[in-house]
């Protein structure tokens, strides 16, 4: 079966056939308001989403099928302790396709691995969220009209920002693609994303302290929010929440060519000054996750009667119950009955990875 979980798990011809196909529904939308008549859409949310469930939603809605589902845990069988496994088998018998957001880091790992039907992650814990990749892919080239020569500024969280690190996976495929990395101490970008992204990819990277000094270089600055429940300790949020706010003072050397994006919602990192500027980009992004879910959901269903469109959920070299996973949050942590899974690392140092969240082990 063909899932989502990692924008990996898409090779680079099959992201741009989803990103072709996404501009074809916007330019024909007619033509594709029945193409998922009689299929059904399970929308399995178990933490809070606005943009991503509805959506999902909607690009079901319009492409002429039927959506089931919840948007909180507690109106669920998890608050009764049902696995993800079970969750997964049980939807299974009513659905054609799953979208699933869950706390759990490697959650929609373990659900595509008991699942028959193509499954979509629509953000783990703080690990992947990949058709927020793609929405951001699609608008990078409504907006820039290219994915390679670009030099993008990641600013914020860029430890726990899910967004940050699967657009990074993705744009690591394209030659001459350059990262700027802007943010505090406590939130760069985990060093594991550097080795086993930047340097094996060969994405030159750079790490600056303000985003004023690196303005005038971006063709696009991807503003992200301090996220307040990725964090252990009140107090450590609190220290950092309002390090870097775009305003359109910090505007003025950018480039008019240059485009915000922003994966919602803000806080307060970007002022309300700069959504009337030209290169606020963000609401039109919004729109973009519509059109491209439905170009992806149209291709997911399509490939799953091909028999030669697989997704490698455990690579074939790795380690079953042999280590434990570091990170709290991973689901080998919190849920019974999910094997501990490890690959080696790709930069070939002989550290392992956990396959559901990417953690070190103890």
């Amino acid at each position: 079966m063909k899932h989502l979980i990692d924008p990996t798990d898409l090779s680079k011809q099959e992201l741009e056939e989803i990103i072709d196909l996404a501009l074809d529904i916007i330019d024909n939308r007619e033509k594709y308001s029945e193409k998922c008549k009689g299929k059904k859409l399970a929308t399995l949310f178990y933490e809070p989403s606005t943009r991503t469930r509805l959506s999902f939603t909607a690009a079901m809605m319009e492409l002429g099928g039927n959506v089931l589902g919840f948007s909180d845990a507690k109106n669920s069988s998890v608050s009764k302790g049902e696995t993800c496994a079970d969750t997964t088998k049980v939807i299974n018998c009513f659905a054609d396709i799953i979208a699933m957001r869950h706390f759990e880091e490697g959650a929609a790992t373990v659900s595509a691995m008991n699942s028959r039907i193509p499954v979509i992650n629509a953000g783990d814990g703080s690990h992947s969220h990949p058709t927020q990749t793609l929405t951001d892919l699609l608008t990078i080239k409504r907006e820039i009209g290219r994915f390679d020569n670009i030099t993008i500024g990641f600013c914020g969280d860029l430890k726990f920002g899910r967004t940050v690190h699967s657009l990074i996976k993705a744009l690591s495929r394209y030659e001459g693609v350059k990262v700027v990395l802007i943010a505090p101490e406590q939130l760069r970008l985990p060093d594991y994303m550097k080795q086993e992204v930047c340097d094996m990819h060969g994405v030159p990277y750079k790490e600056v302290d303000t985003m004023e000094e690196v303005m005038g270089e971006l063709d696009v600055l991807y503003m992200t929010r301090v996220q307040k429940e990725r964090f252990f300790d009140e107090d450590e949020y609190d220290r950092v929440k309002d390090f870097f706010v775009l305003d359109a003072e910090k505007l003025k050397s950018a480039r008019p060519e240059m485009r915000i994006l922003h994966p919602l919602p803000r806080v307060n990192e970007i002022s309300v000054d700069v959504d009337a500027d030209p290169r606020a980009a963000y609401f039109r992004q919004v729109e973009n996750g519509k059109f491209v879910r439905m170009a992806l959901i149209v291709k997911l269903l399509e490939w799953a009667n091909d028999p030669t469109k697989t997704t490698e959920l455990v690579p074939k070299d790795a380690v079953r119950n042999k280590f434990i996973c570091r990170n709290k949050r991973c689901i080998s942590n919190m849920e019974v009955g999910v094997d501990s899974l490890f690959r080696p690392a790709h930069d070939h140092s002989g550290d392992y990875r956990c396959v559901y969240c990417e953690s070190k082990p103890k």
